[in-house]
């Protein structure tokens, strides 16, 4: 496949700057992969468009506010990224300011009353830095940090009024796990009513852990999406949960992944016959076409970027054309797009 096949316009009013009025208020376009018919509802009526016996499997990353300021010595501004904490007060950040940054450097992070010295750079531009005091990084953060929201949705670049309304609606209603820097965007639609709704459908849920990178959002650059390097991200896949899909399968049951990022972590574990196996550690693995889908049997997500991997992903799993027609029948008919807006269900 090749990277100009995964352009589309959209015209930028339809990027959704702002959550719906209501979790569950955000409309939900359903594909049918059979027929290639599209129909239209809202989120809250998930549960009439499931299959019967399906089992739904979420991504329960917690997003941490990654996004921070900090002082260079001579009072220069340097705006940052944290991506992961490889030990205690070892940080690998992505750092962006006027002038040069050199190992050694020490930056102010006021807020939190510690400080970052840089020690070495490492691949795709990102810093190793030290931390002084050596706490634990979500600990600092909850202090000097901002929500990490992609960049495609406008905010002031500072802890604000609303910052502190993007860290409760940029977050699904069911993280546990912190340490992801981006959302898994397809469960944000969810609340206690629609949970509610499925259970009484005798529809299942599972949970599995993806901590989304920044890499989510890294455009393909390459011509041949075979050329591409995939960003690693952490998964795990428990053993009572990986017993679960495979019962669930075994009767029949529909496995659908919430989201792109538990897609991932499902094709990471599964065997070529379905069968998934418990795991941890670190995914690279990249869904384009012609992949052949190996757990997931229906999947419901938000609407991608142009040129990224995820629509690449989609592209794998309902077809080019699919979903080429249903992403112009949702610009036809005024979606939201992106991480805030409408949710899509392809089954």
């Amino acid at each position: 496949m090749r990277r100009d096949e995964l352009h589309y316009d959209l015209p930028p009013e339809l990027i959704a700057q702002q959550p719906a009025s209501r979790r569950d208020a955000s409309r939900l376009l359903v594909l049918d992969r059979g027929t290639g018919r599209c129909r239209h509802g809202r989120f809250d009526q998930l549960a009439d468009f499931l299959p019967d016996r399906a089992l739904l499997v979420l991504n329960d990353t917690r997003v941490i506010p990654a996004k921070f300021a900090a002082t260079r010595e001579s009072g220069g501004c340097v705006r940052g990224l944290f991506l992961r904490e490889s030990a205690l007060g070892q940080w690998l950040v992505l750092l962006q300011g006027r002038g040069r940054l050199q190992a050694g450097q020490k930056l102010t992070l006021g807020d939190a009353e510690a400080s970052l010295t840089l020690t070495h750079r490492g691949e795709r531009g990102a810093w190793q830095v030290e931390v002084a005091p050596a706490m634990p990084a979500e600990a600092i953060l909850a202090r000097c940090g901002c929500t990490p929201l992609p960049p495609y949705i406008r905010r002031p670049g500072r802890r604000s009024a609303e910052d502190e309304a993007d860290r409760e609606r940029y977050q699904t209603i069911y993280a546990r796990r912190a340490g992801a820097v981006a959302a898994p965007t397809a469960g944000l639609h969810f609340t206690d009513a629609v949970f509610g709704a499925l259970a009484s459908r005798g529809i299942e849920l599972v949970y599995v852990t993806l901590h989304v990178g920044q890499g989510t959002f890294a455009p393909i650059t390459v011509d041949d999406l075979a050329e591409h390097p995939m960003h690693a991200e952490w998964y795990e896949l428990p053993a009572a949960v990986a017993d679960r899909i495979n019962a669930v399968r075994s009767r029949g049951g529909a496995i659908v992944a919430v989201g792109t990022t538990a897609a991932r972590v499902l094709e990471t574990c599964a065997e070529e016959g379905g069968t998934v196996h418990a795991g941890t550690g670190w995914t690279q693995i990249f869904i384009y076409p012609p992949y052949r889908f190996r757990a997931v049997d229906a999947m419901l997500t938000n609407f991608h970027l142009p040129g990224s991997t995820l629509l690449a992903m989609l592209y794998a799993f309902a077809g080019v054309d699919l979903v080429r027609a249903a992403y112009q029948e949702a610009i036809a008919q005024r979606y939201r797009f992106y991480s805030y807006g409408d949710a899509m269900l392809v089954i």
